[in-house]
């Protein structure tokens, strides 16, 4: 049989083809368009996921959705009504694009695919379900307590279920306006980042701050409960009734109006953003050990926006309850495409899942790869300047040159990442040892802010040479605390507030609490060029000299 998940009309639209109950495919609508964040129907998506499993639309049994559009309209009449006449303007907003198009999805979504799924029958999950059988079901457990967090679906802005073998339960939730996601993206507002993108960028400036304001953000903004549980003070926020996330309430709050964007970033939002950070961590720790409470299992699993906040996820791997933890790499709406579509097979259809305890979803390398001969069309297509090394040892060899040499290597191997994180397939690389990388890579290849962090790929085995983690540690989402080099040698919270300013942080495996995901062998590895290059690293390092896997270089024109 075969499922379509899909991910729609909101932000980071996406595909999931679904044989059998087996990922074949998937992936953002953003990796084809190159549109951030791209929310139209995920028409290049389904044509990959199609062709990959080499079937037509017409072969299609069934399309799911990865939530409820009757549902969430239900949601925002109410909020109108319940804040008339001040979110009139809200209304006039958003009423035209529901009317025109939201309303009618199934008329959208067969526009989408060309009238070609001959079913005609869609299925619609509700958003925190589908987060959760993509937690779940893909997960190397037989049973696990599944935790949710994200701004908001239908009503649902965060959830507490429980998985047993095909079956997943839903035993708590919290519902709209109160919301984990929002109240950290309210925050991403009022330090000047934009919503729905920006947050990566509040966690990677949390480091630089101090939580001064933490204790104050619980006691004005927060009724906050022992189960993590919360209710906002909402005469703070204005999302509900305005197009903007705070009130001026928040303004007098922290002692002037939300930073602009591109403006200089100050000490308050260095610290607003290590408050809102440590509140958030505060949150997802009680939660968790709700969770362990109310299910009494040794396992979780985790998706939903709030789940890539890697930080926090390492703190509930290294401080909370369970035994083990498993994070959906794809954890924000695109990956609901993937539990709308394993949600229908198995707990709609009632067909029996088979844990696979190595990786059900193959290390998240779900999308589209390339032969060497379609890059070498394209390189000659374009006039690229290139070199094609014959053996995959010498392109190593080359490779762990440069970045001992400080250079910055793009490298693309295998099949893309599906989620939004470089995982060893689609990635930049350069050496974590350099004072200077993390500008480098910054201010001229990314053309980011400089405090922006990267993530260091450690071999499995070097794991506890450098950081403060469980041993067994290896989901890809979650932040090891503390490089055992030492804070101090990057000159504590201190030099690396001096650093953003100056565009040149200390070494990348010195800052503490900057997310970071530890990518290692596995027995059936599929990353194979990357722990290669890393040996060879290694190795070169030994000898003082020097410190995967398509095979061609592009090169600077001479």
């Amino acid at each position: 049989m075969n499922i379509l998940g899909i991910s729609a009309y909101y932000h980071d639209s996406a595909a999931c083809l679904v044989q059998d109950g087996r990922i074949v495919a998937a992936a953002q609508e953003e990796r084809f368009t190159r549109k951030k964040h791209d929310y139209r129907f995920p028409e290049n998506a389904v044509e990959f996921c199609l062709q990959t499993a080499g079937i037509k639309t017409s072969d299609l049994d069934l399309v799911t959705f990865y939530d409820k559009p009757l549902l969430k309209f239900d949601r925002l009449l109410e909020t109108y009504i319940a804040y008339a006449p001040s979110g009139f303007k809200l209304f006039l907003m958003g009423m035209p694009l529901w009317l025109r198009e939201k309303l009618h999805t199934p008329r959208e979504l067969d526009r989408g695919l060309k009238n070609g799924y001959k079913k005609g029958r869609y299925v619609f999950t509700e958003h925190h379900e589908s987060h959760a059988a993509s937690a779940f079901y893909p997960s190397p457990f037989e049973e696990s307590a599944i935790l949710t967090l994200d701004g908001v679906g239908e009503w649902a802005t965060g959830s507490i279920a429980i998985g047993r073998g095909n079956r997943i339960q839903m035993l708590k939730e919290l519902r709209f306006p109160h919301s984990l996601g929002l109240l950290y993206s309210a925050f991403t507002y009022f330090t000047g980042f934009k919503v729905n993108s920006g947050e990566y960028k509040l966690m990677g400036l949390a480091p630089y701050g101090e939580p001064i304001y933490k204790d104050l953000m619980i006691e004005k903004l927060l009724d906050l409960k022992a189960d993590g549980s919360f209710r906002m003070d909402m005469s703070y926020f204005g999302y509900c009734d305005s197009d903007v996330m705070t009130s001026p309430k928040m303004n007098s709050l922290f002692g002037g109006p939300p930073r602009k964007g591109e403006t200089a970033i100050t000490q308050r939002e260095m610290d607003i953003a290590a408050s809102i950070q440590a509140v958030t961590e505060e949150i997802v720790m009680r939660i968790a050990r709700y969770a362990h409470e109310l299910t009494g299992v040794r396992n979780l699993t985790m998706a939903g926006g709030v789940a890539l906040n890697c930080v926090a996820n390492g703190k509930v791997l290294r401080e909370g309850p369970f035994e083990q933890v498993w994070i959906q790499p794809a954890a924000g709406d695109a990956g609901g495409a993937l539990g709308a579509a394993l949600f229908t097979w198995h707990e709609l259809l009632d067909n029996p899942r088979h844990v696979n305890t190595n990786d059900a979803q193959s290390g998240s390398l779900l999308g589209p790869s390339f032969t060497n001969d379609q890059i070498r069309a394209y390189l000659d297509s374009v006039e690229a300047i290139y070199h094609y090394h014959e053996r995959d040892e010498d392109l190593i060899d080359h490779v762990a040159d440069l970045i001992a040499s400080e250079q910055v290597v793009g490298h693309c191997s295998d099949r893309a990442e599906f989620g939004p994180r470089a995982l060893g397939s689609r990635s930049i690389i350069g050496d974590a040892r350099s004072r200077k990388m993390q500008a480098t890579m910054n201010l001229k290849i990314k053309f980011r802010e400089s405090f922006r962090p990267f993530a260091p790929a450690i071999l499995r085995e070097d794991v506890d040479e450098y950081f403060e983690m469980r041993p067994d540690g290896e989901q890809p989402l979650h932040a090891a605390r503390g490089a055992r080099q030492g804070v101090e040698a990057a000159g504590g919270r201190r030099g690396r507030r001096e650093g953003a300013r100056q565009a040149e942080a200390g070494p990348l495996l010195r800052a503490r609490d900057h997310p970071r995901r530890l990518l290692g062998p596995r027995p059936d590895d599929r990353h194979a060029t990357s722990p290669a290059l890393l040996q060879d690293h290694r190795a070169l390092q030994a000898e003082d000299g020097k410190p995967g896997r398509h095979q061609y270089e592009l090169q600077r024109p001479r």
